[in-house]
């Protein structure tokens, strides 16, 4: 029977995790670096993700020494393919020769080649059937866990103790400074101040514009302040919902940082908005919010606390969707009405800030 991967001495010098990919995922791959790290407080941990995986390096310097960029391949949507530079990556990379390389970027029917070419003593990680499964070092897909926990899951399987499956997000004095003066700026008072956060990568995963219009009136109707918050690409979104709404909502589109985001939604009372990055944020740092779940997988990503999130998913047998626009007329984000979302979005109103 193989030793496990990880639980066996003495403790590998070096670890590589392959994990190309977004804000959001990233944050949930947290709790399986924080317990890497109590494991191996003196092993050189490397990150290999994408070139926008900096700051979040910056960020969890506690968890993460380095990051390797990744070029990318065809296969993986969440970059450009710079497939010309993969020879030179692989090379660079098994110069190193990590005593571990770890997969955890899905089930690793396309992620396990790339892996395999680190030149790492030893790998492990996802296999996508179960009879490929080797104890204490593949571990069959676990379809049904939310994401954190199929990270923990896999840890366990390589010999490692995991406990914690909170997110985590530090934010430092400048990102609480960045935060408040945004509110100062726009007179936004954050025990009354509802974010909205209208935008996703993917359309196939935004709630439709107009209800998130007709949300914002009520709101602003009932007493409380709506603020919208994204990207600076995002601004035609959110100037549509300012028009749509016929009020002039306060827009901090490309105001705020990462980190200065992140503060505002942990000191605002509510943050309502699609399965996408920002959801996560919340999770990491203990807000309360209301996610629309258009598309996306629920089981899979919806935060695991939910007292302090609901998420709301219209079914359909063909989620998850993988297409960037829905092709037969976005039922599963036509499910979920205003009239909902508002009755979740006052409960939650009603339960305070944690």
């Amino acid at each position: 029977m193989n030793a496990p991967l990880l639980g066996s001495s003495p403790a590998p010098a070096s670890i590589a995790v392959f994990r190309a990919l977004q804000l959001g995922d990233m944050l949930c791959a947290v709790p399986a670096l924080r317990a890497l790290r109590q494991t191996f407080p003196d092993t050189h941990i490397a990150l290999i993700g994408l070139p926008n995986a900096r700051e979040f390096v910056s960020r969890f310097r506690a968890y993460v020494d380095e990051l390797i960029e990744f070029p990318g391949v065809q296969a993986f949507p969440e970059q450009t393919a710079r497939e010309d530079e993969l020879p030179d990556f692989y090379a660079r990379v098994r110069i190193v020769q990590f005593d571990v390389a770890l997969q955890m970027q899905g089930s690793g029917v396309q992620s396990n080649p790339i892996v395999g070419q680190l030149g790492a003593m030893r790998c492990g990680g996802f296999v996508a059937q179960s009879g490929q499964g080797v104890p204490g070092q593949w571990l069959p897909w676990p379809d049904e866990l939310p994401e954190p926990r199929r990270y923990l899951a896999l840890l366990r399987h390589l010999g490692l103790p995991t406990e914690d499956d909170a997110l985590e997000f530090p934010c430092a004095e400048d990102d609480q400074r960045g935060a408040a003066d945004l509110l100062r700026e726009h007179s936004l008072d954050p025990t009354r101040l509802v974010l909205m956060h209208v935008g996703a990568r993917l359309p196939s995963r935004r709630w439709p514009l107009e209800r998130y219009a007709r949300t914002a009136t009520t709101l602003l109707l009932q007493g409380w302040q709506v603020a919208l918050t994204g990207t600076a690409s995002e601004r035609p979104l959110t100037a549509d919902v300012r028009r749509l709404s016929g009020r002039n909502l306060p827009d901090l589109c490309g105001k705020t940082t990462l980190g200065s985001l992140a503060s505002l939604v942990q000191t605002s009372r509510l943050l309502l908005c699609n399965d996408t990055g920002i959801s996560h944020i919340a999770a990491a740092v203990r807000a309360r919010s209301v996610v629309i779940a258009s598309g996306s997988d629920p089981r899979r990503w919806a935060p695991t606390n939910h007292d302090l999130h609901v998420v709301l998913a219209g079914d359909a047998p063909c989620r998850p969707c993988a297409h960037e626009h829905c092709p037969i007329g976005h039922p599963c984000a036509l499910a979920v009405t205003v009239p909902q979302v508002l009755r979740e979005v006052k409960r939650q109103l009603a339960r305070g800030r944690q």
